[in-house]
């Protein structure tokens, strides 16, 4: 799942992606909130890549909703930002899988997915 208020970017990275793997499905929310609601209709991914500064809910709340539902604490996030300050930076690495800086190398950022998905396994 990729979360991001910016759809050239959900856009970007599902095409990214599946130029070097056409078995990836993304599932794409342009918010926070449709991040949740999707999770709540069983849209379960193997993995989010969430950006932190959005509108309405920003990826730290939504990071914390999604943390907070036993059934969804085990998905692997990883923070996909332009917020590229330490303190996000230091706090999105400690908190999630990993943390991406945008703009990204599309090679890096299909070896960090495939990083994760193989650690989840």
């Amino acid at each position: 799942m990729v979360v991001d208020d910016e759809p050239d970017v959900i856009f970007a990275v599902e095409f990214n992606l599946k130029k070097f793997n056409e078995e990836y499905e993304v599932i794409r929310a342009e918010s926070g909130k449709r991040c949740l609601e999707l999770l709540q209709e069983k849209q379960i991914p193997d993995l989010i890549l969430l950006d932190i500064m959005m509108p309405e809910m920003s990826g730290w709340e939504t990071y914390n909703k999604i943390k907070e539902n036993p059934s969804w604490e085990k998905i692997p996030i990883v923070f996909l930002t332009a917020r590229v300050d330490r303190t996000a930076e230091n706090a999105g690495s400690f908190l999630g899988e990993d943390y991406i800086e945008k703009p990204y190398d599309p090679e890096d950022l299909k070896r960090r997915v495939d990083k994760v998905l193989s650690a989840k396994k």
